[in-house]
C-alpha cells in the first residue's frame, strides 16, 4: 500500500542558540504510531519549525497528502503562508490547523478584531484550511488519520471542526500514558533535522490541566480544568533521556508544578541525581504551583542544588482584591505572601513576582499601590511586568465579559523577550494586548506602563533600591513617594542619564501602545529583543562613575524637593554603597570591595527606623564578583538575562563580608565551577 505523506509544522522563534523540539507534534504522531496498521503506512517528514526556512521548506514538500499544523500566537501568520501556498501547490493536500490559536469559535468579534472585513466564518476567511482540530488531539487526529484511509467522513469524529459542520468535543484522555512517550521513542529527534550550532529546548508535560479558571488565561479552557498526571515511571524514564541527549534547558509545560508535593519532590529529586551524575538537563522552567505555599521551599531546594534552577516564581498578577475577583483569580493573603517570601529569603532561594497591567477592575492608584506593597518586601522578590494579552480562547476574549468591563484592545505585533533578532523570517506574528477598560484609560494605563518600568529597572534591578529604602526608613517616606520624584527628575532634568532613558521609554510606549509592537533591539548591548527595564538597566550601569554623579545629582533634587538636610557625606557613602552592590561592566575584579564610613549593612538588613542610629562604620565591605565576563554581549547575558532571576546583578547588603578571609573560605567551589560553565553557554529560553 502507498505511504501517506505526512507533514507537519510547528515553528518558533530562536533564544540565543536555542529552539523549542516540535513536542506537540511528536505527541500526537506518537499516538498514532501507538495503532500498528497505522504506523505501517503513515509516513512522516520532517517537522518545519525555523521561521527563516519558509521557501526551502515550500521547494522541499512533495506530493503531501496530508499538512498538520501546531498554531500558537507566535507562529499563526507564517503558519499560514506555509498552508497557503502548499495548497495552492498541492489542493489535494488535506491541511489541518490545531493548537492553542485555534479559536473554538469564529463569528462576529471573536476571536477580537483577527481579520478585517472578515466574512464571521473561519473556513471562509481562511481558505486553504480544511479542518480544525480543538483542545487535546491525539484521540481527534488519530481518529482522523484513520478515516483518511477509509471514506473520509469526518463528521463522525468529535473534536473537530470543517466548513460543513463542527462536532462534539472530544473526549478527554483520562489515562495520559496511552500516549507514548516522544522522547523515549525518540519521535521528537526523528521530526528534527541536526543543525549546527542549536541546541534543542524540550518541553515537558508531567501532567496536563489546571483547576484555576484566571480570565486572562486560557490553559484551563485548553485542557479541560481537571489536572491528570502521567506515570512516574515514564517521566523518570524522560528526565534520563534528558541527560542521556544532554538537553540544556527543559520548559515544563504544567499548569502548576508543585501542586502534588510528595509527587513532584520525587521528580525533583530525580533530576538533581541526573544532573549531578550527568551533567545535564542543564536547567529547568517551571509554571509553579498558582497558590504557592511553603510546601515547594523543599521541592526547589533540591533543584537549586543541582543548580538546575533560577528562582521560584510567586506570582500573584495584582494586588487589588477587586480586580483579583473580576479576573477570577486567587492569591494567597498579602501578608502570607510576604511571610512566604520572608522563608524564601531565609532558605536563599531566589524568587520573582509577575504583575499583569491593564486587568480590568485594576486603576492607576490600585496598580500602584500594589507596587508599593511589593518594595516594601525588602529585597525581594524580583519583579516582572506584563502587557495584559488577550488570547484567542481566554474567557477575557468572551463578548459578553468584554462588554461588561468595556475592554478596548490593540492588534499589536508580538513581543517576545529575549528572542534573537537573527533567523526571524519575514513574516510578522501579532497578539491581542488591551489599552483600556471601564476602571482606567490609555493614558493612565502609559502611567501604569512607566511605574512599571521604574519599579523594575531601578528599584527591583537596585540602581536606587537602598536608596529609596533609607528615605523609608529614616524619614518614613513611601517608596512610591521617592521614585514619584525620581520621574519627576527624569522629566525635566534633560542632562542626565535617566532623562534620556525617561525620553526611551516614553517613545517605546508611544509606538507600542500604537500599534507598533514592543522590540528594542540595541546593538550595544546584545543580538537580541530586551525587555525596555533590563536595556535601561544595562545602560545604566555601563560605568560606575557616571551613574553615582547621576544618582548624586537626582538626591540633590529629591532633598530639596522634600526639604531635607540628610548630611552630604552620608548621602555620598550611600549613593556609592548602592553602586558598589550593583554588578557594573567597568569592574571586574573578581573581589569588590568598598570602605564605607557608615554601617550600611547593620542600617538596612535590620531595618533600622532612626537616622541617628546609623553607625560608623570605617571598615571595608567584600563581596563576590559574580559576573566578570570580559565580553560586553555575555556580560548582558549573564547579568540581566539569566542573572536577573537569579538575583546576579546586584549583592544584597545581608550577604556582604567584613572580613575578606571570611569570604574567602566560604566559596563554594562547586557552584563557582558551575557558574563558570554556565558562563560559557548561550542562554536558552525563560525567564
Amino acid at each position: 500500500m502507498k505511504k501517506i505523506k505526512v507533514y507537519s509544522s510547528q515553528f518558533n522563534y530562536q533564544y540565543g542558540t536555542s529552539i523549542h523540539f516540535p513536542y506537540s507534534v511528536a505527541s500526537l504522531f506518537s499516538y498514532v504510531n501507538s495503532f500498528p496498521e497505522l504506523k505501517k503506512i503513515f509516513q512522516y517528514e520532517t517537522t518545519f519549525i525555523f521561521r527563516n526556512k519558509l521557501e526551502e521548506y515550500v521547494e522541499r514538500i512533495k506530493d503531501p497528502d496530508i499538512l498538520i499544523c501546531s498554531c500558537y500566537v507566535w507562529n499563526w501568520e507564517i503558519t499560514n503562508e506555509l498552508a497557503k501556498r502548499v495548497k495552492e501547490k498541492y489542493p489535494d493536500c488535506m491541511v489541518i490547523f490545531g493548537g492553542p490559536n485555534v479559536p473554538l469559535r469564529y463569528k462576529g468579534t471573536v476571536p477580537l478584531g483577527w481579520k478585517e472585513n472578515t466574512t464571521g466564518n473561519f473556513f471562509d476567511d481562511y481558505p486553504y484550511v480544511d479542518m480544525l482540530v480543538h483542545q487535546e488531539g491525539e484521540y481527534t487526529v488519530k481518529q482522523v488519520f484513520e478515516e483518511f484511509l477509509k471514506d473520509k467522513n469526518y463528521a463522525k469524529i468529535n473534536g473537530l471542526e470543517t466548513k460543513s459542520y463542527k462536532t462534539s468535543p472530544q473526549t478527554r484522555i483520562k489515562s495520559l500514558d496511552e500516549i507514548p512517550s516522544a522522547y523515549l521513542n525518540n519521535m521528537v529527534l526523528d521530526l528534527v533535522e541536526p543543525v549546527e550550532g542549536v541546541d534543542y529546548i524540550a518541553a515537558w508535560e508531567t501532567n496536563r490541566g489546571c483547576p484555576f479558571s484566571c480570565t486572562f488565561c486560557d490553559w484551563g479552557s485548553a485542557t479541560k480544568t481537571s489536572v491528570r498526571r502521567w506515570g512516574m515511571d515514564r517521566l523518570f524514564d524522560e528526565i534520563e533521556w534528558f541527560a542521556d541527549n544532554k538537553i540544556p534547558y527543559v520548559d515544563v509545560c504544567d499548569a502548576n508544578f508543585g501542586i502534588f508535593t510528595d509527587r513532584d519532590m520525587e521528580l525533583a529529586k530525580k533530576l538533581k541525581s541526573e544532573k549531578m551524575e550527568k551533567g545535564f538537563p542543564g536547567r529547568i522552567r517551571p509554571a509553579w504551583a498558582k497558590i504557592s505555599s511553603d510546601k515547594i521551599i523543599p521541592i526547589a531546594k533540591e533543584l537549586l542544588d543541582a543548580d538546575l534552577l533560577r528562582a521560584v516564581t510567586l506570582a500573584v498578577q495584582s494586588l487589588d482584591p477587586n480586580t483579583l475577583n473580576i479576573i477570577k483569580r486567587k492569591n494567597i493573603k498579602f501578608d502570607q505572601f510576604s511571610g512566604l517570601v520572608q522563608k524564601f529569603r531565609k532558605e536563599k532561594i531566589e524568587n520573582y513576582t509577575e504583575i499583569i497591567m491593564g486587568m480590568p477592575g485594576e486603576t492607576l492608584e490600585t496598580y500602584k499601590h500594589g507596587m508599593e506593597q511589593l518594595m516594601e518586601l525588602f529585597p525581594r522578590p524580583v519583579v516582572y511586568v506584563y502587557n495584559c494579552g488577550v488570547f484567542t480562547n481566554a474567557p477575557m476574549n468572551d463578548p459578553h465579559y468584554v462588554k461588561k468591563y468595556d475592554i478596548q484592545s490593540i492588534r499589536s505585533p508580538i513581543y517576545l523577550w529575549h528572542s534573537s533578532v537573527n533567523n526571524r523570517g519575514e513574516y510578522q506574528e501579532w497578539e491581542d494586548i488591551v489599552v483600556g477598560s471601564n476602571s482606567f484609560t490609555l493614558d493612565e494605563l502609559k502611567q501604569m506602563y512607566l511605574y512599571g518600568w521604574v519599579t523594575q529597572a531601578f528599584h527591583s534591578m537596585g540602581i536606587l533600591e537602598y536608596i529609596s529604602k533609607f528615605y523609608n526608613q529614616a524619614y518614613d517616606l513611601k517608596y512610591m513617594t521617592f521614585y514619584e520624584s525620581f520621574v519627576e527628575f527624569s522629566q525635566t532634568h534633560k542632562d542626565s542619564l535617566f532623562h534620556k532613558e525617561y525620553k526611551t521609554l516614553v517613545d517605546y510606549m508611544d509606538k507600542g501602545y500604537s500599534g507598533g509592537g514592543w522590540d528594542h533591539h540595541d546593538p550595544n548591548l546584545a543580538s537580541i529583543l530586551w525587555p525596555i527595564e533590563e536595556a535601561s538597566w544595562l545602560r545604566c550601569v555601563t560605568d560606575s562613575s557616571t551613574l553615582e554623579s547621576n544618582i548624586t545629582e537626582f538626591i540633590s533634587f529629591f532633598e530639596k524637593k522634600h526639604k531635607l538636610n540628610t548630611s552630604t557625606d552620608m548621602l555620598t557613602d550611600l549613593i556609592n554603597f548602592q553602586v558598589f552592590l550593583l554588578m557594573t561592566m567597568d569592574v571586574k575584579d573578581e573581589i569588590k570591595t568598598y570602605k564605607s564610613k557608615y554601617d550600611w549593612q547593620d542600617f538596612l538588613v535590620n531595618g533600622v527606623d532612626n537616622i541617628s542610629r546609623l553607625k560608623e562604620y570605617n571598615g571595608t565591605y567584600f563581596y563576590e564578583n559574580k559576573i566578570q565576563e570580559e565580553d560586553k554581549e555575555k556580560w548582558c547575558f549573564q547579568a540581566a538575562w539569566v542573572g536577573r532571576s537569579q538575583g546576579n546583578y546586584k549583592c544584597h547588603p545581608e550577604f556582604l563580608y567584613k572580613n575578606l578571609d571570611e569570604l574567602v573560605e566560604n566559596k563554594n567551589f562547586l557552584l563557582e565551577e558551575l557558574r563558570k560553565e554556565e558562563n560559557k553557554k548561550t542562554p536558552s529560553s525563560g525567564v
